[in-house]
């Protein structure tokens, strides 16, 4: 008796577990219903491998066929279904450029407010050598080391930092279009301005959202949307948004600023309280750069750590002649 009530007490742990995994990761999938459920989704591919986790011992050792298939087949559903609807390949047009056309970079860097190695980042920006940079988390302490940019980054965009992290930084070799004065916006948190690349104009925005709910996302979403569609035809938009590409936080971003998420970069943070080793296995893919128009991707990828809890991306690019309709990026991002 005791040991058939031992058995029943364990497959009740085991369904328990179980079905609070599966909860929390269906959760994820309802983030148009609310922000709430929206904060489940950025763990989703670590709550799906809780799954797996779960399922091959409840299949090899327990043998609890109905559990443990239905742990296995769920988990690796979600995976699936994320990976492939996250990590397209990046496929290039370059032929769709301008012949002969100009290779140009951004640095996309959430700084952390109180990095303690303002000399990595500095480094990496020599050797990098990007056009334009856009930043967040520019804090006070930030804005006076910055100042050692100026002779190479001439033109600059730092928003005043709403609170002690800091707000957003544009910084550029190329010249803002005369025609237009770079803006802030959301307390700063929002850069945007309008650059002259030999002719051609590009606009360039720098987002920083907050924390998932419950916290600043779910209100500073609504007030960031506007400020994003007023972004023009030819743009790049470069942040942390604290959102998985997946989430309907980002895709949300993504239909306000008419832009599109380059995926595949993988992850790009991880709290500096875990080992550097574990960001592939732990860390979120929360940094992007959302392009649209008349861009044409080359490449996107992380660089070294710098000192952050998040890492760098570099994004190399051409420019679509002026005459040419914008479709033809739609080609150099399906996949």
């Amino acid at each position: 008796m005791d040991r058939l009530r031992g058995s029943i007490i364990l497959r009740l742990l085991a369904v328990t577990t179980l079905l609070g995994i599966a909860a929390a990761l269906a959760f994820g999938y309802l983030g148009w219903i609310h922000f709430a459920f929206d904060s489940f989704s950025h763990l989703r591919i670590h709550l799906a491998a809780g799954l797996l986790v779960c399922g091959v011992p409840l299949l090899v050792f327990l043998r609890y066929w109905p559990e443990a298939v239905f742990a296995l087949l769920f988990g690796a559903t979600a995976i699936v279904q994320t990976v492939g609807f996250s990590g397209h390949a990046l496929k290039v047009n370059a032929a769709s450029a301008e012949p002969g056309g100009s290779l140009y970079r951004l640095v996309q860097l959430n700084l952390r407010y109180d990095n303690p190695r303002p000399n990595d980042v500095f480094s990496m920006i020599g050797r990098e050598k990007p056009d334009v940079i856009t930043l967040n988390e520019v804090s006070a302490y930030w804005i006076d080391k910055l100042g050692v940019l100026k002779a190479t980054y001439p033109y600059q965009l730092i928003c005043p930092p709403p609170a002690y992290i800091g707000g957003s930084a544009i910084l550029s070799r190329r010249p803002f279009a005369a025609d237009f004065e770079p803006d802030c916006g959301d307390r700063g948190s929002f850069g945007h301005v309008i650059l002259d690349m030999n002719g051609r104009r590009l606009e360039v925005a720098a987002v920083h959202l907050g924390w998932p709910w419950p916290f600043s996302q779910q209100w500073q979403v609504p007030l960031m949307e506007p400020l994003l569609a007023e972004i023009g035809s030819t743009a790049i938009v470069a942040g942390d948004l604290n959102a998985v590409p997946w989430s309907q936080t980002a895709q949300r971003v993504e239909r306000a600023s008419g832009t599109e998420i380059l995926r595949g970069v993988g992850p790009t943070y991880l709290d500096r309280r875990f080992p550097a080793w574990m960001r592939p296995s732990l860390g979120l893919p929360i940094d992007h750069v959302m392009v649209k128009g008349g861009i044409v991707p080359v490449n996107v990828r992380k660089l070294e750590a710098v000192g952050s809890d998040h890492l760098p991306l570099l994004f190399e690019f051409m420019l679509l002649p002026q005459e040419q309709p914008a479709a033809v990026l739609q080609a150099s991002l399906s996949g």
